[in-house]
């Protein structure tokens, strides 16, 4: 049966996907892929790497689909939070790292201004005094977390510095960030 010009309802099109037929995969991808490459493209700002990552979110689909459960939430919703997923999963995959160390130059010095512009307005607002306020280890971890946008694991493993000791210092850092706000 030919799905191309009718409209299908939500469990008929999950009941077909089940049944692992092409043209309900061509119809979910003729219906969906816009508002899915969507939510993808707002995670992930280049453009071919959206595009591999709905492809790979609408295979995911097509393999997954028996783990799909209509009682835990509606089926776009779930296709969403496959391909959020897989769109966070290449952020930090080791591929896209490698690919911000080897951009062009022009790349590279244009991230750094934009870098030290968001670093001056900081200043403008007088927390970089502020943070002077803290020890040396916590401001570290402060402005790698907050101000490099790293993670927790990827400062332990960046920085060579065991994970627990990033949480203590993140930890105790806000806490002596606090006071010193409150104090003044």
């Amino acid at each position: 049966m030919s799905l191309p010009n009718q409209q299908i309802d939500q469990d008929q099109l999950v009941a077909r996907l089940r049944a692992k037929q092409a043209d309900a995969f061509s119809y979910l991808y003729d219906n969906y892929s816009a508002a899915i490459y969507g939510s993808i493209s707002r995670i992930v700002n280049d453009e071919d790497v959206a595009q591999e990552v709905l492809q790979d979110a609408f295979m995911k689909f097509w393999d997954k689909i028996d783990q799909y459960d209509a009682t835990k939430g509606r089926f776009f919703t779930w296709m969403v939070n496959i391909s959020r997923n897989l769109a966070i999963d290449k952020l930090r995959s080791k591929e896209m790292k490698k690919v911000g160390k080897t951009d062009k130059i022009e790349t590279y010095v244009t991230g750094i201004e934009r870098g030290n512009l968001n670093y001056q307005s900081i200043d403008g607002i007088g927390l970089k005094e502020t943070l002077a306020g803290l020890r040396e280890e916590e401001r570290f971890i402060l402005e790698m977390a907050y101000f490099k946008g790293y993670t927790q694991s990827e400062i332990s493993d960046e920085f060579d510095i065991p994970l627990g000791t990033v949480k203590t210092r993140l930890r105790m850092g806000l806490k002596n960030l606090r006071k010193i706000l409150q104090a003044e």
